[in-house]
């Protein structure tokens, strides 16, 4: 579980009622079905619209991917990975890790690491891990673009949403009390929009690069490290070669780890 995701939901929802209610505004008057229905189906409408079936269809899972972390190998536990790797390649061959390859449970590192056991170049095996890595930023990026876009929409439509609500209150200006609410009404579809747009679909698109980026980091280490064992790189002239991927306090937490194994 992706906790704060949730944590910044639940305290966007938080900042508005509270402020409704410090503001004296009575929280009914959120309950609108027309400025509801105005937004969130003229948005989905929207998006559906600008974009083909095919990427639509991965928004479940992109909402997976908001609410849930993926498990995925670390850099501080690729780093040792790798490291052992090269010694056993340094004294047996790059034959002997064919064994490891089936221990690896990250598909992208199996098929690199199996490639080089397979006495692929490493070229051949740069162009093939890289041109996998665009093609996964491709997808993720086109699904950020859905939320993206779904942020640019809503806000609009709020808009629109309070042109028709004062349409409507124009035309009970004899009656003062419905005027009031008719015009209240109107603004409520405009603070869905802007609120959807830059407290939820804006922020999921930034998650979702975020997340994307995280992940092409990862497999760019895996890359330089599958090709660093292929090349028989020592494994201290990896560590250090991979670790510039890290932080400071993170490189030196790694750096000392591997200094109490060796000692140990």
């Amino acid at each position: 579980m992706d906790k704060s995701s949730i944590i910044g939901i639940v305290l966007g929802f938080a900042a508005i009622l509270v402020g409704m209610v410090l503001k004296g505004v009575e929280l009914n008057a959120l309950v609108n079905p027309a400025a509801f229905l105005i937004i969130i189906m003229g948005t989905i409408a929207a998006v559906t619209i600008a974009f083909p079936m095919s990427e639509l269809k991965r928004v479940p899972k992109l909402f997976g991917v908001l609410f849930k972390e993926k498990k995925m190998l670390t850099i501080e536990e690729l780093i040792p990975m790798f490291s052992d790797w090269a010694t056993v390649a340094r004294k047996e061959g790059l034959l002997a890790l064919e064994v490891k390859v089936a221990e690896v449970d990250d598909e992208f590192l199996r098929n690199g690491l199996s490639m080089a056991v397979d006495g692929q170049s490493a070229e051949f095996i740069r162009d093939v891990m890289t041109e996998e890595i665009e093609a996964m930023e491709d997808r993720h990026r086109a699904g950020a673009l859905i939320f993206t876009q779904a942020g640019t929409y809503a806000p609009t439509l709020g808009v629109l949403g309070a042109v028709l609500g004062l349409i409507a209150a124009l035309g009970n200006m004899n009656d003062t009390d419905a005027l009031g609410h008719a015009i209240a009404a109107a603004f409520v579809a405009t603070l869905l929009g802007i609120f959807t747009g830059y407290v939820l679909w804006h922020p999921f698109a930034n998650k979702l690069k975020r997340k994307s980026g995280q992940e092409v980091k990862i497999k760019e280490v895996m890359i330089e490290g599958v090709l660093s064992v292929l090349e028989g790189q020592a494994p201290r002239a990896i560590e250090q070669k991979l670790s510039t991927y890290l932080s400071n306090v993170e490189r030196q937490k790694v750096m000392s780890t591997e200094g109490e194994t060796t000692n140990g």
